[in-house]
């Protein structure tokens, strides 16, 4: 059996080959590449999980492949069984396409196989939908995003590094989310900058991790499925993070993850993830489109104030600051008659509209969509703890007042690799009753690592492992950890920060009298010296200034 080590390491040599033939026809660090890169190694993991599914299926009822692929019956039977496949045809398959290879025009071929399979009745669930309730196929033709002179070469290139391997050993398709995770990251980590639209930032899997465990196990949660949701989604890395501690943790616990993001690209790097961890009944709760202008999700469709879908627990890494302006006066207007906005949203600035701080909106949001009893874990610049602007004050009051902080954690600096700014996990806890709040300064951890032209801090697993503690069993470490009161917290002005609630502690050291006096003595002739020296430095200026002249 091929060892999972040895399986990454032949999935991502193939997308290596993959990211090098991009090089060939031109269209490295081109918004096409992402397509191409992301949509191919889509299509051969959906084409080598459904041949494999489909000769598992042929030996439980005893026939050949090709007689169940020429059966509609038999293929409804294994399409009710393999629920999470995405329909194929024959004629759809790698296997049957790469015949074609030697004939010209061979990239046509392929791109109606994408349509076809994008158009299936079976495959409209993995279409994502926009706020206009349109939906965007799970495909579209592939090589029309090369120039017509490389389509063919580049098609049938592409073919060729299909063929190399076959994922059809079971680790490829019963892995662990840890597995398909590193998998994701590897697949998109060229092209997860931050392009200064809504969430483009992509969560590090050590924080993402940190955060769902947390949130599952800081207070008892029950037996049941739970609605998780994040409002700035990006490619995912959050939500799925805790969709997994729910879904395969110790509590045994299922989740229907729902996502809206205003990014075209976000939201395709979101499909792939849910696609390879198994998620596909939640694709239909993925909603392309602008969070603070039209939320997505509805109880009663299009009744805002009443209709509003609560969840159970909310996950985000918001951008911090984004020009807003061209919305800002509207998503004022459109919810004045609500508490959605309860603190204000930022004002648009004569200068510098890109430093709208966006993050103070989406903060209210999740505090708006939250359940009563709900739990949450919003990212924050490090900045907002302290703050003393009337919207971060008075969104700091609000969780103060109401007991709803239960926690907050100062990460290291550099621990997203495509920003400098330090940053901060909010904790929230709607069932936080006693208003108690653990404060961890986290921010001194980690080591310093390059990661392509940026450095990183990367935090270890003693590491990750006592964060994830002491926040959960609630500890009190010196200069690391410390518990406040809602009242204390009113004391210092409302401020988050835990350096400013660590004891400062003088050290005393018992010396002799004589000791005593010889330090004295010590410190007596070195201010002596001190002293002598200014005073002849200040002679040599005096006489410096004397002998200048007028000319």
């Amino acid at each position: 059996m091929t060892h999972v080590f040895e399986l990454e390491t032949t999935i991502k040599q193939m997308i290596d080959e993959m990211k090098g033939l991009i090089v060939t026809v031109g269209l490295t660090g081109s918004p096409k590449e992402i397509v191409l890169i992301t949509s191919a190694f889509l299509y051969k993991f959906l084409n080598d999980r459904f041949v494999v599914n489909l000769r598992q299926f042929s030996k439980e009822i005893g026939q050949l492949a090709q007689n169940i692929i020429a059966d509609a019956d038999l293929m409804d039977a294994f399409y009710d069984e393999y629920s999470q496949d995405v329909e194929f045809k024959y004629e759809d398959t790698i296997d049957y396409l790469v015949r074609f290879t030697t004939q010209d025009k061979f990239y046509k071929k392929f791109d109606d196989a994408l349509v076809r399979i994008s158009e299936y009745e079976r495959n409209q669930r993995f279409s994502i939908e926009n706020n206009e309730g349109e939906r965007e196929p799970l495909f579209t033709r592939l090589c029309e995003n090369v120039d017509a002179g490389y389509r063919d070469s580049f098609a049938k290139n592409l073919f060729k590094i299909f063929i190399k391997d076959r994922f059809d050993f079971s680790e490829a398709f019963t892995g662990s989310f840890d597995f398909y995770s590193q998998i994701f990251e590897y697949l998109i980590k060229d092209y997860n900058v931050a392009s200064g639209t809504y969430a483009e930032y992509f969560t590090p899997q050590a924080v993402s991790a940190i955060i769902a465990k947390i949130l599952v196990h800081m207070s008892p949660v029950e037996d049941r499925v739970y609605d998780i949701y994040d409002p700035s989604a990006g490619s995912g890395s959050l939500v799925l993070h805790l969709a997994n501690e729910l879904g395969h943790g110790s509590f045994g616990k299922k989740a229907n993850v729902y996502t809206q993001d205003i990014s075209e690209k976000s939201t395709q790097f979101l499909r792939i993830n849910l696609m390879l961890n198994g998620l596909t009944s939640s694709l239909k709760n993925v909603i392309k489109g602008d969070t603070l202008m039209r939320p997505a999700h509805y109880n009663i469709p299009h009744e805002v104030s009443s209709g509003i879908k609560h969840f159970d627990f909310i996950t985000s890494n918001p951008p911090f600051k984004i020009d807003f302006s061209a919305t800002r006066n509207d998503i004022e207007r459109r919810w004045q008659e609500t508490d959605r906005f309860f603190a204000g949203i930022p004002k648009i600035p004569n200068k510098k509209k890109e430093s709208m701080a966006i993050y103070l909106c989406f903060i209210q949001h999740i505090l708006w969509s939250l359940k009563e009893g709900g739990k949450a874990a919003i990212v924050v610049p490090t900045g907002f703890l302290t703050a003393q602007g009337k919207i971060e004050k008075a969104i700091r009051q609000r969780l103060i007042d109401q007991h709803w902080l239960k926690g907050v954690i100062s990460m290291p600096p550099n621990i997203f690799a495509n920003t400098g700014t330090n940053v901060s996990v909010l904790f929230i806890d709607k069932a936080n009753t006693e208003g108690k709040v653990i404060l961890v300064d986290a921010s001194y951890l980690g080591e310093k690592r390059k990661d392509g032209k940026n450095q990183r801090t990367v935090l270890s697993e003693s590491e990750i492992a006592n964060i994830e503690d002491t926040f959960i069993h609630q500890e009190e470490i010196e200069d690391f950890s410390i518990i406040v009161t809602a009242d204390q917290i009113k004391e210092r002005n409302y401020s988050f920060a835990a350096g400013q609630y660590f004891p400062v502690r003088i050290e005393y050291v018992d010396i002799s009298e004589e000791e005593f006096n010889h330090k004295i003595v010590t410190y007596t002739t070195e201010i002596g010296k001190l002293f002598e020296e200014g005073h002849r430095l200040e002679q040599d200026i005096n006489k410096i200034l004397g002998g200048l002249k007028y000319e």
